[in-house]
């Protein structure tokens, strides 16, 4: 069935809301944070064949377009208040919308953020999400807050067997690509597209960091360029990774050394956090990880002023290959 703009917003994105009191009726949504709070704003785009494959799901392109702008209020340390979306469709079809939002609305409520407006129109098919989030005045992780001697970590699932783990987004795609040496025996692609189209954002993470890591950033782009913000940002720290505790699931396991290395550093889509703290944290660190749910590894620690970026090899030697980080005008 066929829909008009209004009708479709009417039926698929109208929800009740608590913390805006017009709701996404008005030509602007409203919201107040909480006294003594600061609002992080962050917005992020999902365009057809460039973040998402035309075969995906559409309850897990809800899903991912709402995940990836949690990602970064959970590297904001920021908890989760409202989203408008703006959404174009080349056609617009009751049952694939109804899906979409049927995802959409799941992770929503499951972070208890509300839809408080946007836009629609006809066009390529496009999803473009701001989400609103507090944070309490002077707690808000930043990029630019680590220090030289900082434990470097990173985020995973909590278990084994839970889609997700750094790098198997990457190694779906290159699955899809057809690239050459791609070993697929025995796994479990389903699982692996779930990596690349579910991701889990690690809000409660976030939050339980906050006055414990000194920085922290989501690797959307890849490890080592996503890691290259914080250091600019924190005045040209080094930082020397240790390639041997890269967490990694049995599917990059089961890799060339080479293809694991790249979908580790390089391979972004992963929307785990990224942050450094401070070496006495290091049980506290585990601790709150745990009760947030998830695993947390860590992989490094940041060097001096002007120091190199170095991944470490098993012989304790930096490792010659570089790795570049997605760009999207420069990557293809």
């Amino acid at each position: 069935m066929a829909l008009g703009e209004f009708d479709l917003i009417a039926r698929h994105f109208t929800r009740p809301v608590r913390r805006s009191p017009l709701g996404v009726g008005d030509d602007c949504a409203l919201i107040a944070p909480a006294a003594g709070m600061q609002l992080a704003v962050s917005s992020d785009m999902l365009v057809e064949g460039r973040h998402f494959l035309s075969t995906v799901a559409p309850e897990r392109l809800g899903h991912k377009a709402l995940a990836v702008n949690l990602s970064d209020l959970a590297a904001c340390g920021a908890r989760p208040l409202a989203y408008t979306l703006a959404l174009s469709l080349p056609r617009a079809e009751d049952a694939w919308l109804a899906a979409l939002a049927s995802g959409l609305h799941a992770l929503a409520d499951r972070h208890d953020i509300e839809l408080v407006g946007g836009d629609t129109t006809a066009g390529p098919l496009n999803l473009c999400i701001t989400v609103f989030g507090e944070v309490p005045r002077g707690d808000a992780l930043l990029r630019s807050g680590a220090r030289a001697g900082d434990d470097l970590w990173i985020s995973h699932p909590a278990t084994p067997d839970e889609p997700g783990w750094l790098g198997e987004a990457r190694l779906m795609l290159e699955i899809f690509r057809g690239t050459p040496g791609v070993r697929t025996e025995g796994l479990d692609l389903d699982r692996l597209r779930l990596a690349m189209e579910c991701p889990q954002p690690r809000v409660a993470l976030g939050l339980a960091l906050r006055g414990v890591a000194r920085s922290a950033i989501d690797v959307s782009d890849g490890l080592l360029g996503d890691l290259g913000h914080v250091l600019r940002r924190s005045g040209g720290l080094g930082a020397r990774i240790e390639a041997a505790a890269l967490p990694r699931s049995a599917a990059i396991a089961r890799q060339t050394e080479a293809l694991q290395l790249e979908c580790l550093l390089a391979g972004g889509d992963d929307y785990e956090l990224l942050f450094s703290a401070d070496p006495a944290d290091r049980d506290t660190v585990s601790a709150l990880a745990a009760r947030a749910g998830c695993g947390v590894t860590r992989i490094g620690t940041l060097g001096e002023v002007g120091a190199p970026v170095e991944v470490i090899g098993a012989d304790g030697r930096p490792l010659a290959t570089a790795w570049a980080s997605f760009d999207h005008f420069l990557s293809r």
